[in-house]
């Protein structure tokens, strides 16, 4: 039986260890799609919800340096990005009044920030688009995805023939999933027969029904999830009721929450100026979800990238909410059939929690 008090201490430890920098199980963490914007043509007669659209872009262009740099620092990002989000939320609202043309011009301005699409999958769970991230010192995934259903993202928990963990791409194939990214932090437990169990750091669910027992958070753990309804939910929980009442369905907990409502949430020191390779878990307010994978930790590919610039970045792509996840020799990106991105490690890391679409 796995002692859940033992959990919880490790689980203090362990956050101690990533606040300085241990990488020790819990990560601190050629097609070029470009990143730069490329200004939305207004044409005579433009509607006004072309004309937000513009608004919004010049905004946000502000706040990223096309040759790659992260050009903004996230006080100035937050400055303009009081702005932006006025105009993101005006134009989500319009998007309620008005849905055949504003949800097809949001989509052109969302894309066009993502860049090309590498990949594309259309079927009868998701919608998927992947982007290719190629930036000076930097590389990486991303992908927006479209749920068609409540059944067409899933938490998956390490299965008990594989208690050390279960890599990305095992996970994806086990569910046959067409998509995958590593999910939550985990720790190691020694169960009273001596077999070690890799369990989920923090809060995870899975169908409604905790992992274990509640874990009240502790040094920013915050947990990130999907309601019923693939709504994002997500936050720093003391008690078990207010993560129920927020409507989770599913779901894992890393450190820290990135953005809320287009604005930057604070980020601690002790996690903030770190370039780590990393995997961000964010959403749309049209719905559809995003995710990012930074490769990092290799200088001759990708050094990795701050929560900082990350939050920049974010801001850039028009993502309202996002959450970090867990990074370093973790961070992985699947779809249909291979790894996309590059692993810190060299290999796969077999982890506790994994996140994976059905096709």
């Amino acid at each position: 039986m796995i002692n859940h008090r033992g959990i919880i201490i490790l689980t203090l430890v362990l956050l101690a260890a990533l606040a300085i920098g241990l990488d020790i199980g819990v990560a601190t963490s050629q097609s070029e799609a470009q990143i730069d914007i490329n200004t939305y043509a207004l044409e005579k007669g433009a509607t006004p919800i072309e004309e937000q659209l513009a608004k919004t872009e010049t905004v946000s262009t502000a706040l990223y340096n096309g040759t790659g740099a992260f050009k903004a620092s996230v006080d100035e990002a937050q400055a303009k990005d009081e702005q932006l989000s006025t105009e993101l939320a005006d134009l989500a609202k319009k998007a309620a009044n008005n849905k055949n043309l504003s949800i097809e011009a949001y989509e052109k301005i969302i894309v066009s920030r993502l860049g090309k699409a590498i990949y594309t999958h259309n079927g009868d769970n998701s919608q998927i688009m992947i982007f290719e991230l190629e930036k000076e010192d930097l590389r990486g995934y991303m992908a927006k995805i479209r749920l068609k259903n409540s059944s067409a993202l899933r938490v998956t928990i390490n299965p008990d023939d594989k208690p050390k963990g279960e890599t990305t791409s095992a996970a994806a194939k086990r569910m046959d999933a067409i998509f995958a990214v590593n999910g939550g932090g985990f720790a190691k437990h020694t169960t009273e027969d001596g077999v070690v169990h890799l369990v989920p750091l923090g809060n995870a669910m899975v169908k409604g029904k905790l992992v274990g027992d509640f874990i009240p958070s502790v040094s920013d753990l915050a947990f990130a999830g999907f309601s019923k309804t693939n709504k994002l939910v997500g936050g720093v929980y003391d008690k078990e009721e207010d993560l129920l009442n927020s409507g989770a369905w599913q779901g894992v907990s890393f450190v820290p929450a990135l953005v809320s409502d287009w604005e930057p949430l604070t980020i601690p020191s002790k996690w903030a100026s770190a370039k780590q390779p990393r995997t961000v878990l964010g959403q749309y307010p049209n719905g559809d979800i995003f995710f990012i994978v930074v490769d990092g930790r290799q200088s001759n590919w990708s050094n990795g990238i701050t929560l900082e610039e990350m939050q920049v970045l974010l801001l850039h792509l028009g993502v309202m909410e996002a959450f970090n996840l867990d990074g370093g020799g973790s961070s992985t990106m699947y779809y249909n059939g291979e790894v996309l991105n590059k692993p810190s490690d060299g290999s796969e890391r077999a982890l506790a929690t994994n996140i994976v679409v059905m096709p």
